[in-house]
């Protein structure tokens, strides 16, 4: 089993972020900013939105943008992309799991398109666990500590779970544990590195994988949805108000493998938050010809 390089130190500091659900202003790299300010809203815990987010602020500065990260759940950053308190998120998960966000608040938002289409929700377990499948968790929910560790309480994967996994699949029974995303990972890496069962809520595309010897459990009843598309989700006047970045993110693609090498230079090497931008700007010169053609 590889052991987990990240230190739970970098979950903490992740959780301080996500305390209360309030949006916390990131500090951006020095830019001109003479083309305006663009808001991007970043959802607390979904690291592939935050290493999306980073590339993109990173482009946008290069091309004479300021930019500005607010930190939000997925329900108050929708909620502040329909109002023009954001200008533009990149971790809208549809069709499924932002669903009912999208219901509640798309007339008042603009989708900017796909740019992952291989996500999807699972219930994954330590590679060695006794089951493959959900339908067998109830019968070994001792092995597991009788327990589903799952992240935020608000999130579409832990409605996903309570709604339709736990009555689909008789787990009733187990303790289903919500707090947060850093808790989840905290949890996970414990368990990892004693080398006991454990079962959590997790999704794909996550630097997890990369980081442990992990299994999604089949689900027959196909509770959690088939894969979806990671979507760029602006606010109503976004094209209006930035044109030219409209266009760009519109044509925005990064594949799960480009996705995974950026994520993992972030979030597996010990690096603190602080350090995010010379780490993203390094993977940016090292994959200059891919990020050349976002602006093409």
């Amino acid at each position: 089993m590889r052991m987990p390089k990240r230190a739970l130190a970098v979950l903490g500091a992740a959780v301080l972020v996500a305390v209360g659900g309030t949006a916390v202003t990131a500090a951006s790299t020095a830019s001109t900013g003479d083309k305006g300010t663009v808001k991007v809203a970043v959802f607390n815990g979904w690291p592939e939105g935050e290493a999306a987010s980073y590339l993109w602020k990173h482009v946008l500065e290069k091309e004479g943008y300021t930019v500005d990260f607010e930190y939000a759940d997925a329900g108050p950053a929708f909620a502040g992309l329909s109002t023009g308190d954001y200008d533009v998120a990149f971790d809208g998960w549809l069709p499924t799991t932002h669903e009912a966000y999208m219901k509640k608040y798309g007339s008042k938002l603009t989708d900017l398109g796909a740019w992952n289409k291989e996500a999807k929700l699972t219930i994954a377990v330590n590679k060695d666990a006794p089951i493959d499948s959900l339908d067998e968790l109830a019968a070994h929910s001792s092995d597991f500590g009788n327990r589903l560790v799952g992240i935020e309480p608000g999130a579409g994967l832990t409605q996903a779970t309570q709604d339709k996994v736990i009555p689909g699949y008789g787990l009733g029974s187990m303790d289903f544990v919500t707090s947060s995303t850093p808790a989840m990972l905290a949890e996970l890496t414990a368990a990892m590195k004693k080398g006991d069962d454990i079962a959590v809520t997790l999704w794909r595309p996550h630097w997890a994988y990369d980081e442990f010897d992990l299994k999604d459990l089949k689900d027959p009843k196909g509770a959690l949805g088939e894969a979806e598309s990671i979507h760029s989700i602006g606010s109503a006047d976004f094209a209006k108000k930035f044109p030219e970045v409209a266009g760009w993110v519109k044509g925005f693609s990064l594949d799960s493998d480009l996705l995974y090498s950026l994520e993992n230079v972030m979030f597996n090497s010990g690096a603190q938050s602080s350090q995010y931008d010379g780490i993203v700007s390094k993977w940016m010169d090292e994959h200059a010809e891919y990020v050349e053609s976002l602006t093409s």
